[in-house]
């Protein structure tokens, strides 16, 4: 499909393309664009840089037989580029007001996250009417017999002794073993400090202030550290930029910025202690030493890398747009849709839409009897972006 096609459904959509470009375009994207231009000026050759303008010449020169154009209409389509860059700037503004929407609202939908969080922790017990809940299709899914013995199991556990647990118990730990992404980060070690998490809060920059937002992870006191709160905050652009105006597609993270842990001795579990043997070169005689070593943890989610003004090699240029992608999906998905990631339906939904995005792209190959797509016309993040339009349609019909 055509990232042309995406951008014509809502201008709302344009924000979730805008997301999943934004989590990509350091892999992917930006490095095609790099390409694209190589070419052109292998093409066409080297021009002198002589600001916006020139920028704005060079890549209307990439047209198929512009240079043959009389010059008068290619005056023109200079003038229609600077009114493109007009509009850029207008969507920018668009997109800024967006985000102070989702400031608003994010202050309606908290009272109740805050009793999400007062039901998972055990501190609120809902009553019988707020637990009331059918689910099509679940009795009929039952066979007779699973049913009676459904029935006499409930009746033991009724004249059982009561082990009622506190709450949900590993609410959120259960999540992160479910997203497959989130379970890549996941260790061993992780999990007893996770069952300590008790709820997971996205919050937005000020009016005023440079765009951004910020997700809060609250843990109860534990034995691992002293911190109540750890934050990660996510900062983002949403401008055009002055060298490549016509890439703009609205806002994008452009950097990240992680909290200090405060370990409680010998429980820092981004680090292990490994044992060195060392041998003097004189006297011969040997000694054992101690040192800390990194080792993989989800917490070193909070000590993310640096982008750097200078560049950045491809493994640590990947690690930061992984880094961009895991922060927008808790603040698009995880934390909107928490319960539905614990039973695992939301799982399911999204499984099922990328199983209809195969089939449509089946359907796609056929049509064209074998030729291959044109690659210039297809945007190589089209797959994120359906993820985040679907996320958008789903939100929107819930509210």
């Amino acid at each position: 499909m055509l990232r042309g096609d995406f951008f014509f459904c809502t201008s709302q959509f344009a924000k979730s393309v805008r997301a999943a470009r934004s989590v990509s375009q350091r892999v992917i994207a930006m490095e095609a664009r790099k390409n694209e231009k190589n070419e052109a000026r292998g093409k066409g050759g080297n021009k002198t840089s002589q600001g916006d303008r020139t920028e704005i010449i060079s890549e209307a020169e990439r047209i198929p037989n512009f240079s043959a154009l009389p010059k008068a209409v290619k005056r023109r389509v200079y003038a229609l580029k600077r009114l493109q860059v007009q509009s850029a700037h207008i969507e920018a503004k668009f997109y800024e007001e967006v985000h102070e929407l989702e400031r608003k609202y994010a202050g309606l939908y908290q009272p109740i996250f805050d009793k999400r969080r007062e039901v998972v922790s055990g501190a609120v017990e809902p009553t019988d009417e707020e637990c009331e809940w059918h689910s099509e299709g679940e009795e009929e899914e039952l066979a007779e017999d699973l049913k009676k013995k459904a029935a006499l199991e409930e009746k033991k556990e009724e004249s059982a002794p009561a082990d009622d647990p506190k709450g949900i118990p590993e609410f959120w730990l259960t999540i992160f073993k479910h997203v497959d992404m989130l379970g890549e980060m996941l260790q061993e070690h992780d999990e007893p400090i996770l069952k300590h998490l008790q709820d997971i809060k996205v919050k937005f920059s000020e009016p005023g202030q440079p765009m951004s937002f910020t997700l809060e992870f609250h843990f109860e006191p534990n034995s691992y550290f002293s911190n109540t709160v750890l934050t990660k905050v996510y900062k983002m652009k949403s401008e055009p930029d002055s060298a490549d105006p016509f890439s703009f597609e609205g806002p994008e993270i452009v950097d990240c910025e992680g909290c200090k842990i405060d370990w409680h001795k010998g429980k820092d579990v981004t680090v292990k202690t490994i044992k060195k043997k060392q041998k003097h070169k004189g006297r011969g005689t040997v000694r054992t030493i101690t040192k800390e070593v990194p080792q993989d943890s989800f917490f070193n989610f909070f000590n993310p890398v640096k982008a750097s003004p200078d560049g950045m090699d491809e493994d640590l240029d990947f690690t930061l747009a992984t880094d961009f992608e895991i922060g927008h999906f808790f603040r698009e998905r995880i934390i909107p849709r928490a319960v539905l990631y614990f039973t695992g339906e939301a799982l399911e939904d999204d499984e099922s839409f990328e199983e209809e995005d195969l089939e449509e792209g089946e359907e796609e190959d056929l049509d064209e009897e074998g030729e291959e797509e044109d690659e210039g016309d297809l945007d190589p993040t089209v797959s994120m972006i359906h993820f985040h339009f679907h996320a958008f349609l789903e939100r929107a019909s819930a509210s």
